[in-house]
């Protein structure tokens, strides 16, 4: 039995429950309070010594951690990571993108608004994030004018690693309403057999 380790607020956490949900495969979940200092402990410290969720734990004392190398490990041999090399290195460009050039702005953004409080001194980022975060999103929007997908015209685990924090980009401040495409393809992926949505507890 897979057992995921993972807080269920976090994007990159669903974007594992996601996949396992639409992969039909059991696995057990353990919530994990990292605010409350639960990855910091030396038992969770012994499984992932960078101390964050998700954590897949694989079979007894074999972890995987990150949350885009989980999704290609446990998509390997399905469609939604595909065996050719081209289609492969696709997914990978968009897995690169989403963890460099759109989590670090729309998902922090997202924290900020969401659990930091109203004089906290990092809210003084905002504008930052979210004009980067809207650059990602244009990025985005430009790409799927052409295209279903990211990686063509299928469903990969690129769409999942998208989905998991665009889908709540307004809850950091993003209107999504300018980015037709962009809505359009959220709904595609709510389509997708065995989509789950989001829970936060």
């Amino acid at each position: 039995m897979l057992t995921v380790y993972g807080m269920k607020s976090s994007g990159n956490c669903y974007k594992v429950e996601l996949l396992l949900e639409q992969l039909g495969r059991p696995y057990r979940w353990v919530e994990i309070d990292s605010a409350a200092g639960e990855t910091r402990t030396p038992q969770y410290l012994a499984m992932n010594l960078n101390g964050k969720v998700p954590l897949l734990e694989v079979e007894p004392g074999r972890w995987l951690a990150e949350s885009n190398a989980i999704l290609c490990y446990l998509a390997d041999g399905t469609p939604l990571w595909p065996s050719d090399p081209w289609q492969r290195a696709q997914v990978l460009q968009w897995l690169f993108f989403e963890q460099y050039s759109h989590e670090p702005y729309i998902a922090v953004a997202r924290f900020i608004c969401r659990w930091l409080a109203e004089d906290h001194p990092r809210r003084a980022d905002l504008p930052r994030l979210r004009e980067r975060g809207a650059q990602a999103l244009a990025v985005m929007e430009q790409h799927l004018a052409e295209r279903p997908f990211f990686a063509g015209n299928e469903y990969t685990i690129a769409d999942i690693a998208l989905f998991a924090y665009t889908h709540a980009a307004a809850d950091g401040g993003f209107d999504l309403g300018g980015y037709p495409q962009i809505c359009a393809w959220l709904d595609r992926v709510r389509a997708q057999p065995q989509f789950v949505a989001q829970t936060t507890s």
